[in-house]
């Protein structure tokens, strides 16, 4: 399987997972939401396969490789969430941002080659990378709930399980986070001789994570409520300029972490 078949597989996948979260919006059946979600999960999960299989390596190289798994995982997490914690604008919200970055790689195709670079030759490649997707997607997912808790605050009220949702995937995805950092670094002292170099974007990285850590230290000191739910947009803002905008930065064009 090639890019050229991404449209088949992918834009039936987005349009299940908007459908659903419409569906679910609207209190549809539960049925119809499930088979929904699954059934554009699986699509999606097959072209990935698909590609996987095309590209003889694991698609996480590139820019657009990425938006793939943050895709997925980005559906994934909050299907699983809704049928946990069944927050109907939370699974259309993350339908939404799943389909978004799907368009992205639709309208915006970029040049995807087999070849690997001898850093990327490693067995840290896949979970270094993975890790850091998916724990991108639960922080996402946090960001939006933070967004439902600030309008509902907006309205006169809150919702305390929200609070413990966002607290419980904020504590996974930094998890995850620090995992990936970790791993980054063990990979980084293999590759090039040193685990921690000050690389534009390992700042960036350090920089991200200090911000989760703020807001966890503010959820459980109980600070503001309104300045710790806004945390969360900010530390997100700060984890996009990680993942895409230090490609951007003239200090990182000569990077060895910048897509190509």
């Amino acid at each position: 399987m090639t890019w050229d078949n991404f449209i088949c597989l992918a834009l039936p996948a987005a349009l299940c997972w908007i459908f659903a979260g419409l569906a679910a919006l609207r209190d549809k059946k539960p049925w119809i939401v499930n088979g929904l979600m699954i059934t554009g999960i699986i699509l999606f999960a097959v072209f990935i396969a698909g590609l996987w299989i095309g590209l003889e390596r694991p698609p996480l190289r590139t820019m657009g490789e990425t938006r793939l798994w943050y895709s997925f995982f980005l559906a994934l997490i909050g299907y699983l969430t809704y049928r946990h914690w069944k927050y109907p604008w939370l699974l259309l919200f993350s339908a939404v941002v799943a389909s978004v970055f799907i368009g992205v790689n639709l309208f915006k195709p970029e040049i995807h080659s087999k070849a690997l670079m001898p850093a990327l030759q490693s067995y840290y490649f896949v979970p270094h990378v993975t890790v850091y997707i998916l724990s991108y997607a639960m922080l996402g997912v946090a960001t939006i709930a933070s967004g439902l808790q600030l309008r509902n605050m907006a309205r006169g009220h809150t919702d305390r399980h929200l609070y413990a949702f966002m607290d419980n995937i904020v504590y996974i995805g930094f998890g995850f986070l620090a995992l990936g950092m970790l791993s980054g670094a063990l990979w980084a002292k293999e590759a090039w001789g040193h685990y921690w170099s000050w690389d534009p974007k390992e700042t960036w990285a350090f920089i991200t994570g200090a911000a989760y850590l703020v807001y966890i230290h503010m959820r459980l000191r109980r600070a503001h409520p309104k300045f710790t739910l806004w945390a969360l947009p900010v530390a997100f803002v700060l984890l996009m300029i990680t993942w895409l905008g230090v490609t951007y930065l003239p200090s990182a064009q000569g990077s060895i972490h910048v897509y190509s």
